[in-house]
């Protein structure tokens, strides 16, 4: 009996311990009182810097971390340095986290940011003439992205699944004879005086300062993965009620006014 009496008393620490430690275990990481986001500079961080002033309305502290390349964003979030960020699209997140082994996971849209066709003569894919000289971006994912919205203007054709992976020897069909030409993206603003048309990456059209109704005349639709910039958390913070908050403001029409009237229709709401 004595021993029992010993025994029970142990059993219920255990128990107390053993329950406390599952709980710990269960918990996401707590929300800090002054949030991170991390954001490349330009049109990403000039909208989170408006979304952090929104969010100061409502008593939350999100402050603006700025990145200058496209990785670091990533791994920052990955090792909880920062909370959120605000600077790709799904498929390059999900390319992040299959190279990382990480489990960063969207929980909102910000920006849209398509690629389009420009030309300083032409205003319709029809009026390409016989024999243009095209450019498109020469980097990999910029280039078959280039290539792909030629072939939904109806301007090429390109094998069957080859997506934003194409290169130019996957066109299998050239109607119009069409040059195609490969710059560096950040060239391809500069190209329009050589070029009847180039593909262009939404970011350089905006630093460059083309305007996208007069010199664009197809872009890449709303839908487009490549196109949607969206807002990221670590997996275990995805039902975090202050971050779904953030991804909210971007939502609001107050931001979508604030990128109404700063980027003049270069750069949209992706909500």
């Amino acid at each position: 009996m004595k021993l029992k009496r010993l025994i029970a008393p142990l059993l219920v620490g255990v128990l107390a311990f053993a329950i406390a430690g599952c709980g710990n275990s269960t918990q996401t990481s707590e929300t800090p009182k002054e949030i991170k986001i991390g954001a490349t500079a330009g049109p990403h961080a000039q909208v989170a810097e408006a979304v952090a002033k929104e969010a100061q309305k409502q008593g939350i502290n999100l402050k603006v971390v700025e990145f200058s390349d496209y990785v670091t964003p990533d791994k920052a979030l990955a090792d909880g340095d920062i909370q959120l960020n605000a600077y790709q699209h799904v498929p390059f997140m999900e390319n992040f986290n299959k190279q990382n082994n990480s489990n960063l996971v969207a929980i909102g849209k910000t920006i849209l940011m398509p690629m389009g066709l420009y030309s300083n003569s032409i205003h319709s894919a029809q009026d390409v003439p016989n024999g243009a000289i095209v450019a498109v971006p020469n980097d990999p994912t910029n280039g078959g992205r280039g290539l792909a919205l030629l072939a939904k203007a109806g301007l090429i054709t390109l094998k069957d699944g080859v997506g934003f992976k194409a290169t130019v020897a996957d066109i299998t069909s050239n109607p119009k004879n069409l040059q195609i030409q490969e710059l560096e993206a950040a060239q391809l603003p500069r190209s329009l005086d050589d070029v009847a048309v180039a593909a262009i990456p939404m970011n350089y059209v905006q630093s460059a300062g083309l305007n996208v109704e007069k010199q664009g005349f197809f872009l890449e639709p709303k839908d487009e993965p490549l196109a949607v910039m969206i807002l990221a958390v670590r997996g275990q913070d995805k039902d975090n009620e202050t971050y779904k908050k953030i991804a909210e403001i971007y939502k609001s029409e107050a931001i979508k006014q604030f990128i109404k009237d700063t980027f003049k229709g270069t750069i949209t709401s992706a909500n």
